[in-house]
């Protein structure tokens, strides 16, 4: 570290470019070296941030000293060894989704955090998103009261993309839909059962082997009595794109809205002064309020310096990503996963998500996904530890 800040390598500028202000503007960053083995889109991503220090390889950076972290923003069979070969390298990691493609690879992530005593952070948005932490906020407080179930999905049509997503088994990358659903709770998946839905065309199963257009799995979870559906597709469905999750509480439950465009709906029990329940006009059922509601920002939570990238983003309608397009941004997270992770490691702390984290929520989607080709076994999830 220089002057107690760090410096950090960037991956992959594709998407990647969306993290670059962050990074330039933390006032714990000291500088930033960009890596990408595509070097037009790399010089051309560096001359719009003036970013000097480029790179096209790879193994360069990691045998370059003064660099202490190391954010992945790559393909995602890539994930499990670049991770690997960041933390063997004497630096800290924090990597997109999903953390590897097979329950062995999670292991090998996990073993070299800990062999190398560096820092992992999985770089999951969905945790840091403004609904995620709307509602984290209301369960804290009591509002929901008891959690009595929740419902998870993922929602995405992925022609177009880069050819390493073509046939992509839906649930073998569930992070966006389930981990906002395990992190409120903070229990781990122990069983999935999972069955798989329709089909896709023959090009689009080649490449995983996997023949449905839909998985949908319900998932157990361990000392708790809270069950959690969770559903996604990549191919041939008509249905918009979403990141959602619908927890159901005792005193309130939310809902996420049907329509991007739209705002969610809060649920609220109403009761009476000895919390007994109020009945309805028709002297059945509880009386039940709802309402849309407007999700605050929280860019309060973060240094002044980033707290704009809530909202403002590299990429937009005018620039666009099939990330942003179809993300929508991803609901703020991008500024507090960066500052996370840069905290963590001059707090010498472990990050929020971890590997640990990481491993069961990738894992319990890898479970599930083997579920499906089983014909709806139930899988117990490994422990992760």
């Amino acid at each position: 570290m220089k002057n107690g800040k760090l410096r950090v390598a960037l991956v992959g500028v594709s998407f990647g470019a969306e993290f670059i202000p962050i990074y330039l503007k933390h006032p714990d960053v000291d500088s930033l070296v960009l890596v990408d083995t595509n070097e037009k889109l790399l010089n051309a991503v560096g001359d719009k941030f003036l970013l000097e220090e480029r790179l096209t390889d790879f193994n360069a950076m990691l045998e370059d000293k003064t660099i202490d972290a190391v954010h992945l923003v790559t393909p995602p069979a890539t994930h499990a060894p670049l991770s690997i070969q960041v933390m063997n390298a004497g630096k800290h990691c924090a990597c997109t989704i999903p953390m590897g493609m097979s329950i062995d690879e999670l292991y090998q992530v996990i073993d070299a955090r800990k062999r190398s005593g560096k820092h992992y952070m999985f770089m999951e948005t969905s945790v840091y998103g403004r609904e995620f932490l709307y509602v984290k906020n209301l369960y804290e407080k009591g509002e929901l009261g008891r959690i009595q179930f929740m419902r998870c999905a993922h929602y995405q049509d992925m022609e177009g993309w880069p050819d390493y997503w073509l046939g992509f088994p839906p649930l073998m990358h569930p992070t966006h839909a389930v981990a906002p659903c395990l992190m409120l709770l903070g229990k781990r998946p122990e069983t999935v059962y999972c069955k798989g839905s329709g089909r896709v065309r023959k090009e689009v199963e080649a490449p995983y082997g996997c023949p449905y257009a839909f998985e949908s799995a319900l998932i157990s979870l361990k000392d708790s009595d809270v069950s959690i559906e969770m559903a996604r597709f990549l191919y041939h469905v008509a249905r918009g794109y979403t990141e959602s999750f619908n927890i159901y509480g005792e005193r309130k439950s939310f809902e996420w809205q049907q329509l991007e465009s739209e705002q969610p709906v809060l649920f609220s029990m109403a009761l009476g002064a000895n919390a007994e329940h109020v009945m309805n006009d028709y002297g059945r059922g509880g009386l039940v309020t709802e309402e849309r509601i407007q999700i605050p920002d929280y860019a309060d939570r973060l240094p002044a310096e980033i707290g704009r990238f809530t909202k403002q983003t590299v990429y937009d309608d005018s620039n666009p990503h099939l990330s942003f397009l179809q993300g929508g941004g991803h609901g703020g997270s991008h500024p507090h996963l960066v500052h996370e992770f840069v905290r963590s490691i001059l707090e010498d702390r472990t990050p929020v998500p971890s590997d640990i984290d990481g491993a069961y929520w990738t894992g319990v989607g890898i479970c599930a996904h083997q579920s499906a080709m089983d014909g709806g076994v139930v899988k117990r999830v490994p422990v992760f530890e």
